[in-house]
């Protein structure tokens, strides 16, 4: 099973980055997607999620308005589109793949990628 984070980097302060997760060798087609973040020094956080079927979102609300959580079926890949970054935005971003009869909504998903880091310069 593997979990392919890719796409962040080094940006400026307004700029914008689009992280890809490709899903490969999953025993089970995802209920849901997510992506959750980690700043050094702090906890994960929730960041985004989207239901594999359906594509309903949802959003922490630090990144709504800013952050567009996408996926595509046929490439078993989600996206995590990030516009208007700021400092507040650097952490290393995880995503993660789970089933329906997980809580993933506090946190609970089957896998989880070895993440990508976005580092936001003010």
């Amino acid at each position: 099973v593997q979990l392919q984070a890719s796409g962040g980097g080094l940006v400026q302060a307004g700029g914008a980055l689009r992280l890809s997760c490709a899903a490969s060798g999953l025993p089970f087609t995802p209920y849901v997607m997510g992506w959750y973040r980690q700043a050094p020094g702090k906890d994960r956080e929730f960041v985004a999620r989207i239901l594999w079927r359906g594509g309903s979102t949802s959003y922490a609300d630090s990144v709504k308005g800013r952050f567009t959580v996408s996926r595509d079926n046929s490439k078993n890949t989600v996206y995590l589109q990030m516009n208007s970054l700021n400092a507040e935005d650097t952490a290393v971003y995880y995503c993660a793949a789970g089933r329906a009869a997980l809580r993933y909504d506090l946190g609970y998903y089957d896998y989880w990628g070895q993440g990508t880091q976005v580092t936001v310069s003010s």
